[in-house]
């Protein structure tokens, strides 16, 4: 019996060997690849995170794509460019970065620097991202204000290559600001609630990624 038990184990070792510590795994079978693909079709897609914004700058983006694509083709293969596609790609450009700067807001993913709130007592990280969060949003306020007083100064302005008036393109920004506005006094809400911002906590964003 002792002798059955003992072959039964070193049947199993011939199947399974043991891998040495710098040995590489066994290249996957054609059985766990096939599988793996099973496992991303079953996997839920979920849109719910996504907001009005997104989808406005997801439109703007692939209107540019197709205004660069047209200019190109004009270009190239017609012999006969397009001169407005160069322009109003150009805008929609423009409207990409000031929709998605309201995007990165709302996700906390500005460029900012953390290193210092390592070192610092929580009490007084507290207080400087609050601090921060006032400021961020005051700062955002103003950039709405200000982006209103240039429309009503500059605002007849006409284009370049097309009979449009360019107060359109600065309304975009306009209401890319008074995005990162309302996103920013959301995010400064939320991190006063839960009392810790991204600054002071960056692992508890981490899942958003």
């Amino acid at each position: 019996m002792h002798s059955d038990a003992k072959a039964a184990v070193m049947a199993a070792a011939s199947h399974n060997p043991v891998r040495s510590a710098g040995q590489p795994p066994p290249p996957a079978t054609a059985e766990e690849i096939v599988h793996s693909f099973e496992e991303a079709d079953h996997h839920e897609v979920s849109l719910a995170g996504y907001q009005p914004e997104d989808w406005i700058c997801l439109a703007v983006f692939w209107t540019m794509a197709l205004l660069v694509f047209l200019q190109f083709f004009s270009r190239y293969v017609l012999n006969d460019s397009y001169a407005w596609t160069e322009e109003l790609a150009v805008y929609c450009l423009i409207g990409v970065v000031f929709l998605g700067s309201a995007m990165c807001v709302r996700a906390c993913r500005h460029i900012q620097v953390d290193f210092l709130y390592r070192y610092l007592p929580r009490p007084v990280g507290r207080v400087l991202a609050t601090a921060i969060d006032l400021l961020r949003t005051a700062f955002f306020g103003y950039a709405v204000w200000l982006t209103y007083r240039y429309i009503a100064l500059v605002g007849d302005e006409p284009m370049t290559t097309l009979f449009w008036n360019k107060a359109y393109v600065y309304w975009v920004a306009l209401a890319g600001f008074a995005l990162m506005f309302l996103r920013s006094v959301q995010v400064s809400m939320c991190n006063w609630r839960q009392g810790y911002s991204i600054l002071e906590n960056p692992a508890a964003y981490d899942a958003q990624d």
